[in-house]
């Protein structure tokens, strides 16, 4: 993945405030790792939540909500264990719209446990609505969602690998 342009753009509109708030997770080695994770085709999985939190982080400091939380959220929305591109889970329920949020809840409790609030918890467990079934209680976790599934309009662009995305590369795997 070659993204040093986005990083690049998104690095230069970041505020010190925003930063000050994210720090801790952005430098992070665990965290980090996830500029190696595919999230869709030509984005990290570190570029696409430092996305999705910055945008966040703005849209709720201008409705004047809990700004911190949203950046917070946002940034840990897809901290999930692995690439799962690279290693899908089969099964339904294993498909990775279905897991990762969970996975990113637990993965942010391991390792910014001084950081999780009740708000952040549930933005992260249910960012994924209406996969989640159950929506987002805070405003925040509104914000999230929205921003997540905007900035995840990139897919479009790669028609050939919807598939991929909606969880049926095992069976597209097996019929090639």
């Amino acid at each position: 993945m070659n993204e040093t342009k986005d990083l690049e753009k998104i690095f230069r509109k970041i505020d010190d405030e925003y930063y000050d708030i994210v720090k801790e997770i952005i430098e992070h080695p665990e965290f980090q790792k996830r500029l190696e994770y595919h999230h869709h085709e030509n984005r990290s999985v570190y570029t696409h939540s430092l996305y999705v939190s910055y945008y966040s982080y703005k849209i709720a400091k201008k409705m004047k909500l809990d700004y911190r939380s949203a950046a917070i959220a946002g940034l840990l929305h897809d901290f999930y264990y692995d690439d799962w591109q690279l290693h899908p889970k089969k099964g339904i329920k294993n498909l990775h719209g279905f897991i990762h949020p969970t996975e990113a809840l637990i993965n942010s409790q391991i390792y910014f446990p001084n950081m999780i609030n009740n708000k952040i918890a549930d933005s992260i467990k249910k960012h994924m609505f209406p996969l989640t079934v159950t929506p987002p209680k805070y405003c925040e976790g509104w914000i999230i969602t929205i921003v997540d599934k905007f900035t995840s309009l990139e897919i479009f662009k790669h028609p050939k690998q919807l598939y991929k995305y909606v969880g049926l590369a095992l069976i597209f795997k097996k019929i090639k």
